[in-house]
């Protein structure tokens, strides 16, 4: 059971400062201890995420999600959460970067429902697409992706949604990194790595495109 928002944003803090990150304000702590509660309700229902537990909630989704939105280059003002899911990384990304209009791109309804509903009572600047994000007609600042099913074919496919200039950023492990590189294509310049917290090699990977990239 959750013990309110000091208790939950003190642990989320302490969890920040565990892994050499700097803690959030009282009010971002606060409305993220609003989105533990709301996830924690909706995941008692349904199956939202894998990860159940507080603790593990907070370490692993809330803690990598932080870190990933911590780490996106400046000057990003719109961004897609390419198979959102339960909104992670997009929904701390709007809640640590307001200045970021966030796409959660989400096709199955009742994550689409929870995201929906996790938009109302944060108060984020971000919208629900509830389709497949591939059948989007524009692109974006920056493209994120964590967890998503067959991920190097969705990165493929996310490639296509990075504005010249833009960023595409999955969250992968080490190992697997070759192969997202593959996918997203030629046109895309890799910056080093970002390590991600909580788990031993897994990381954030930015790719800028190239402004004269004519792949599309």
């Amino acid at each position: 059971m959750s013990s309110g928002p000091a208790s939950g944003g003190s642990r989320l803090n302490a969890l920040l400062a565990s892994v050499g990150q700097l803690p959030l304000d009282d009010t971002v702590a606060g409305r993220f201890e609003e989105l533990l509660s709301l996830l924690l309700r909706w995941n008692a229902r349904m199956n939202l995420t894998a990860i159940r537990d507080e603790e593990g909630i907070l370490a692993r989704h809330f803690v990598e999600s932080i870190c990933c939105a911590r780490s996106l280059p400046a000057g990003v003002t719109t961004l897609l959460d390419f198979g959102s899911g339960a909104g992670f990384p997009g929904v701390p990304i709007a809640l640590c970067r307001p200045e970021i209009q966030v796409t959660l791109a989400e096709s199955q309804a009742k994550k689409v429902a929870f995201l929906r509903e996790a938009v109302r009572v944060l108060g984020i600047s971000a919208s629900v697409h509830a389709q497949r994000a591939e059948l989007l007609a524009v692109v974006f600042d920056c493209v994120t992706l964590r967890a998503v099913e067959r991920m190097e074919q969705a990165v493929s496919q996310a490639a296509r949604l990075v504005r010249p200039g833009g960023w595409l950023a999955p969250m992968t492990t080490k190992k697997d990194l070759p192969g997202i590189q593959r996918a997203a294509g030629d046109g895309f310049s890799w910056r080093e790595v970002v390590p991600l917290p909580g788990s031993e090699g897994r990381v954030l990977a930015l790719g800028e495109r190239e402004i004269d990239s004519t792949r599309i």
